[in-house]
């Protein structure tokens, strides 16, 4: 497979990467028995904030929340909101079940998140046209080989769904911390100036971490362990 054949992520339909590490700890275990039941996603029909949450309110969408602190975090924020969350990794997804369970009594209980253990492209499709105020993509896996390339959330299939689901006006979000991935970003999104429209008026705005957009655990072990230089990009649906 090389990067010049056709496909991206929403036609090669195969989740790549690890889908468990290491083995839970009891109390994870437990979170993913209990309260994961209660706050999955609905296993059919269309997803809207009226079957997540009983009335509506703006809805935010993270794609591959890792350990959920970023998720958590404007959750805790926007009280009013409803989250959505869908990760493949069992253990980043007993993490966030931990924030969302009140990180063992540090502070209530999150009311306001909905979970996908799995693809997110399979709940983003069932999600209403014009349904979403927010996409996150955080630090999503670069696949730095050209042959790995189409694997990569950032591809032209993918930013048509983010287009189709956002509302006009609502906003995506995309950090990383590998350049390889910030110049294929920004080659895809040139090819979406129709839809999207960059918020950006001089480098520190994609320098600089913006004001609520709460950092993880992965981007400030790559800022301080590995130093790297991290990006913030904000693109507003026109």
């Amino acid at each position: 497979m090389t990067a010049h054949k056709p496909g991206d992520p929403t036609t090669i339909n195969r989740l790549y990467g690890r889908a468990k590490g290491k083995p839970l700890r009891a109390g994870q275990q437990n979170l993913i028995d209990t309260l994961l039941q209660r706050i999955a996603m609905p296993p059919e029909g269309p997803i809207t904030s009226e079957v997540l949450f009983g009335d509506s309110r703006p809805l935010h969408f993270e794609i591959g929340f890792g350990g959920g602190e970023h998720m958590a975090a404007r959750a805790d924020m926007l009280p009013d909101h409803g989250f959505i969350g869908a990760e493949p990794f069992l253990n980043g997804v007993a993490q966030a079940l931990t924030h969302i369970d009140g990180d063992n009594g540090a502070h209530p209980p999150l009311g306001n998140v909905r979970i996908h253990h799995g693809d997110a492209l399979e709940v983003l499709r069932r999600i209403p046209d014009g349904s979403l105020s927010f996409l996150y993509l955080l630090h999503p896996d670069p696949w730095p080989k050209a042959r790995h390339a189409k694997r990569r959330m950032m591809n032209d299939g993918p930013l048509a769904l983010f287009a189709a689901k956002l509302k006009p006006g609502g906003e995506f979000r995309f950090g990383t911390d590998h350049a390889v991935y910030v110049r294929h970003a920004l080659s895809v999104m040139r090819r979406h100036r129709d839809q999207f429209e960059w918020l950006i008026e001089s480098p520190q705005d994609f320098q600089n971490r913006p004001g609520g957009w709460p950092e993880t655990r992965y981007e400030h072990k790559a800022r301080t362990v590995y130093e790297h230089e991290v990006w913030y990009f904000r693109w507003r649906r026109i």
